[in-house]
């Protein structure tokens, strides 16, 4: 596939972007959530893409042109203060999406986010005259951005009042429960100093407060994790 068309789906062009065959993996997925008649559709006209973890889907600047579908793994989704730090919006996960995405695609305005894998995942991406189309024609897909409209909202609302209103302690806390959810095995794979970017702070004041937490018994630190005993 060319260079032009990943620009065209609207991603960061890297080595892990390659075409997946759908093989029932909309109806799989998404089968409970949409009429037969949307879901064809979307076999129709979606592609299914592979993002490594670590690897950045959109960054600020960027034009969207596909709106994604987590079908498998977690997405980080972060806001660029402009000044080299990066704040942690929300994540994710299994049968969301992005709707600050959504706003940059049907408004045809740039991206205000950067959203990296925070995972292995693998995504839907469904082309926005199809999305705008959908909302008139199937009840199951307006609910389904209403929803996502409110959720994310709810996440964002969330984390402003981490910021506005609890101390560090607490903020840093609050992340690990949510990272934990993200987790198979619950252990988080996370460096102090991808927390402390995440939680815009220092390596060493995160440091500090997760000793702090494993002599409260809170956490266990391990080699490479973080653990809840």
């Amino acid at each position: 596939m060319s260079l032009e068309v990943f620009y065209t789906l609207g991603l960061t062009y890297n080595a892990y972007f390659y075409p997946k065959k759908m093989n029932g993996a909309v109806r799989h997925h998404f089968g409970f959530l949409f009429e037969a008649d949307l879901l064809d559709e979307m076999e129709e006209h979606g592609k299914i893409k592979q993002v490594e973890q670590g690897e950045e889907l959109v960054n600020v600047g960027e034009y969207i042109r596909s709106m994604p579908l987590v079908i498998s793994g977690t997405v980080k989704v972060m806001r660029d203060d402009g000044e080299g730090y990066e704040l942690l919006l929300y994540f994710l996960d299994k049968r969301e999406t992005c709707t600050m995405m959504m706003d940059c695609c049907m408004a045809n305005k740039k991206s205000e986010i950067i959203a990296i894998a925070e995972t292995r995942v693998e995504l839907l991406l469904l082309p926005i005259q199809k999305m705008e189309e959908w909302l008139t024609r199937y009840k199951s897909w307006r609910n389904f951005i209403f929803k996502s409209y409110n959720d994310r909202m709810h996440e964002i609302l969330k984390s402003l009042d981490n910021i506005a209103f609890k101390n560090m302690d607490d903020r840093l806390l609050n992340y690990l429960k949510e990272k934990r959810k993200f987790s198979k095995d619950g252990r988080i794979r996370s460096t102090h100093q991808q927390i402390a970017d995440d939680l815009h702070t220092s390596r060493v004041v995160i440091s500090r407060l997760l000793k702090k937490l494993e002599n409260k018994g809170t956490v266990k630190l391990q080699r490479n994790a973080i653990v809840f005993p």
